[in-house]
């Protein structure tokens, strides 16, 4: 199944995690992938895993909004076209906002939120002509509260209505724009977590499915609302989470 074929994608993040399982799913539905990240080594460990294509490798901190643009003007020089924007570069901070410092809020605003607004003000020309779409990594934590991350909630929240209100202006232009929002997944963010046997434990009680998600299933789901198979779904915050939203927050009775 090639669904992407002769299309370009963007896939910010992609030296690892999430990312980098999109960028490979991409690359094996035909699609050239333009790989966006801040570290060369991850980047070109990603590239390597790739079936082959015209895929590009740029070093790039979407917090920076020079970078982006120039970014942006490389894709296009390159390909003459952009067809799918991936925003799913991100980093997380935790502790109790008292305890915060502007550096702590700084760092997850600029990646998290910033990072998706100088992306799709920079690629949204390119996605208009094309008639492309772009797809927001969120998170869970962008639908509800979390205890002790409430900056990352602020961002991630700003991204679900940041999500809505893009297809709602874009929509009638031909451009789609939705949102993932994946729970716990198994990737380096998270690898700290996963070593932690008791709070895994309770991680896999709240969810449905009893386990974590890995980066591979989630970019499964991102791969399908992107393509044309999801041509009638726009301004969605997708839950892929194994079920955890599912639940009313009350503990499980057996």
């Amino acid at each position: 199944m090639e669904r992407f074929s002769n299309k370009v994608v963007v896939v910010t993040g992609a030296g690892s995690g999430i990312g980098a399982a999109s960028a490979q799913r991409f690359a094996e539905e035909g699609a050239n992938v333009v790989l966006v990240g801040r570290t060369r080594e991850k980047l070109n460990s990603t590239f390597a895993r790739l079936k082959a294509g015209d895929h590009l490798v740029v070093v790039a901190d979407v917090s920076q909004k020079e970078e982006v643009e120039a970014l942006a003007e490389q894709v296009l020089q390159h390909y003459g076209r952009a067809d799918v924007l991936i925003n799913n570069a991100g980093v997380n901070t935790s502790g109790k906002i008292h305890q915060a410092s502007d550096e702590d809020w700084r760092k997850v605003m600029s990646t998290d939120l910033d990072g998706v607004f100088y992306c799709t003000r920079a690629f949204m020309p390119a996605l208009l002509k094309s008639g492309g779409n772009i797809v927001n990594i969120s998170s869970v934590s962008g639908l509800g509260g979390d205890w002790g991350m409430s900056i990352y909630n602020a961002a991630k929240g700003a991204i679900t209505n940041f999500t809505r209100s893009l297809a709602m202006d874009y929509g009638k232009d031909g451009v789609r724009v939705n949102a993932i929002c994946p729970g716990l997944t198994i990737t380096d963010m998270t690898a700290e977590m996963m070593d932690d046997a008791q709070l895994m434990a309770k991680f896999n009680e709240r969810i449905a499915l009893g386990r974590p998600g890995q980066a591979e299933e989630l970019a499964a789901a991102i791969a399908f609302i992107a393509s044309d198979d999801a041509r009638y779904i726009t301004g969605v915050n997708l839950p892929v989470d194994g079920g955890i939203t599912a639940s009313n927050g009350q503990p499980p009775q057996a």
